[in-house]
């Protein structure tokens, strides 16, 4: 049993998936050996394995910089090996980065006003200007692969239930740096509605 966040991949292997090590990067930019887990054309991915609360060596956390890229990474290497169908357990992240990270690592680039790609983490995102998904992986379009997030917790993007005031202290977060999330995760909404024609605050 795991609720979408550390030991879902550990359960999914104990039901007889094959674990696969990739070599990607933690939250917070550190090189680290993470695995997905596989079964003929399906696959999971467990973001709190590339992307968890426990970085590697001494790094302390950085809730404001704390990127989704290399649970992204997982993603593309689970593609490359075929998968058609991957579920993305959510749970157990150091991130308030509304999944730019993730993205990031799978060919959109998030830019700001004068066209230059954001540094990685939440706090960037308030200087988001556009969003170009022209480049993102073509296995994801169309007829292509299919993601589905696994998760156990049913929060708006943004507010006072919102992603950053309810899980931002768990990674790490002072009230200040709760605002500058709050603030970025907004940014993200409003350009991603803007630019993509969905808005995805509530």
């Amino acid at each position: 049993m795991a609720d979408g966040g550390e030991g879902t991949a550990d359960a999914f292997e104990a039901a007889g998936w094959r674990r696969v090590p990739v070599r990607t990067t933690s939250a917070y930019g550190d090189p680290l050996t993470a695995a997905y887990v596989s079964a003929g054309s399906q696959a999971l991915v467990e973001t709190a394995a590339a992307s968890g609360l426990r970085p590697p060596g001494d790094r302390p956390r950085d809730a404001l910089v704390a990127s989704t890229f290399g649970t992204g990474t997982l993603v593309r290497a689970a593609l490359d090996a075929g998968a058609r169908r991957i579920v993305v357990a959510l749970g157990g992240s150091a991130t308030t980065d509304g999944g730019t990270g993730f993205l990031a690592a799978l060919g959109v680039r998030f830019l700001d006003a004068a066209g230059h790609p954001l540094p990685p983490g939440g706090a960037a995102l308030v200087r988001l200007a556009t969003i170009d998904a022209s480049a993102l992986d073509p296995r994801l379009t169309g007829a292509g692969a299919t993601l589905t997030a696994a998760v156990d917790v049913d929060h708006p993007l943004v507010g006072q239930r919102g992603a950053a005031a309810t899980f931002g202290p768990q990674k790490g977060a002072s009230p200040a740096d709760v605002s500058r999330l709050e603030a970025g995760l907004a940014r993200l909404a409003a350009v991603a509605a803007r630019t993509l024609g969905r808005d995805a605050s509530a």
